[in-house]
């Protein structure tokens, strides 16, 4: 999600300085030899600390286990894969640290992420180093429209996206239609546009906004905020937080003991274990959960489980998937050239993304199209175990829909790639 500050002596000033024919064999990249002995590093950059840090702890395990399964599989085209994995921190800090990656430790590609801002820093050094990068975590349809790369691909899916598949959720419920809503919402890029999201959604679909409050990402005491949400009786809350807020949030509502439902348009299910049976409420979209029904899911929280004694959740969901399809893309190219993974990538090459259809990205965004999930809390005397605490749509879009209904349009977040 977010991390900067390394060389001072980049690779263009050397350059300037009249080093090219020194540095070009240094950052070619070759196709790949079965006679090659060194490493190929793939740089991982995510929050490790901060409200994402919990979620940045998934990443680096599920990217760390991929890593592990492609070299007992034998590597890329027999050679290792190193994952040079690093706390992203703020945007400032991610855009030198992948820098750094990419000029000194030379790495293949760059994976991973959770801020929004971060990923769109990051994206500009892939961008410029002409480098791939593969976004796992950050939500923000600029991301994908007026800020997109051409070097930038999406396993993690757009805002839009989140707000749909919970919001039919929510429409089955009754929960929408002429419904009274107050949002809450992180205040940081992800909040502002899941709010911009959100709000067309409810104009669409004849919901009235009632109250709205930016929340700092630092705040930890939600008093204020429950006392107007108490004050102003909305028929739905929705809490567009992000990371660890909602864990607090939830807590402190369920002290609170408000009445209202509650739902979300952005989540990830550590939070909902975070929370705990009792204290985690309502409805909300996730990408992947560890319940998904397909053989390859089930192999995935398996070995997931017997490394670190836990399921995954859906952020490493993210960080695995993102590993698996650079290895499997290079493999199959036989290259580790980024701008062959990208024509490869736009070509409309399918992928094995542990859930019940394969998915695959769109040319013109490098929007992973893939199934999603609404999740709703159990109550509490129905848990069985503290990760088993909440039931599941099926997947969204359905069988029969294609698969880029929940996504954006063209029209709706065109995107330019730059030169």
């Amino acid at each position: 999600m977010t991390d900067r500050y390394g060389d001072s002596l980049s690779r263009r000033s050397l350059l300037r300085a009249g080093g090219a024919a020194l540095l070009a064999p240094a950052f070619a990249s070759p196709a790949l030899s079965q006679g090659q002995s060194e490493v190929i590093r793939i740089g991982h950059l995510t929050p490790r600390t901060g409200f994402l840090g919990p979620l940045g702890e998934f990443a680096v395990q599920a990217a760390q286990l991929a890593v592990e399964e492609i070299n007992a599989a034998g590597g890329i085209a027999g050679r290792k894969v190193e994952l040079l994995s690093e706390d992203s921190v703020n945007p400032q800090t991610a855009s030198a640290k992948a820098e750094r990656m990419v000029q000194r430790d030379r790495v293949a590609c760059l994976v991973g992420e959770i801020n929004s801002a971060s990923a769109l820093a990051i994206s500009q050094v892939a961008q410029r180093e002409k480098i791939l990068f593969i976004n796992t975590g950050a939500n923000s349809d600029a991301l994908r429209g007026s800020d997109c790369k051409r070097f930038m691909f999406h396993v993690e899916s757009q805002n839009t996206m989140m707000v749909r598949a919970c919001g039919r959720a929510l429409l089955d419920r009754g929960l929408i239609k002429g419904r009274k809503v107050y949002a809450l919402t992180a205040d940081y890029a992800f909040g502002h546009d899941l709010l911009k999201q959100a709000k067309k959604y409810f104009a669409a679909n004849d919901a009235t906004l009632v109250g709205e409050d930016l929340i700092p990402t630092e705040l930890t005491d939600f008093s204020p905020f429950l006392l107007k949400l108490r004050q102003a009786k909305p028929d739905l809350v929705i809490c567009n937080l992000a990371g660890a807020q909602i864990t607090n949030f939830l807590k402190q509502y369920s002290e609170f003991g408000l009445p209202f439902p509650v739902a979300g348009f952005g989540f990830d299910t550590a939070l909902a274990w975070g929370a705990g049976p009792g204290n985690f409420l309502g409805t909300w979209p996730v990408i992947w959960h560890h319940q998904i029904d397909s053989p390859s899911a089930k192999k995935f929280v398996a070995a997931f489980k017997a490394k670190y004694k836990k399921p995954p959740e859906n952020q490493g969901w993210g960080d695995y998937t993102a590993m698996k399809i650079v290895a499997q893309s290079m493999n199959e190219l036989k290259s580790t050239e980024s701008i062959k993974v990208v024509e490869h990538l736009e070509s409309g090459a399918k992928f094995d993304i542990a859930k019940v259809r394969e998915g695959y990205f769109r040319p013109w965004d490098h929007e992973l199209m893939q199934e999603m999930f609404a999740i709703t809390a159990l109550p509490a005397d129905q848990v069985k175990n503290p990760f088993d605490i909440f039931t599941s749509t099926g997947p969204l879009p359905g069988p029969g829909e294609s698969l880029e209904v929940l996504a954006t349009t063209r029209d709706e977040n065109a995107c330019t790639f730059p030169a």
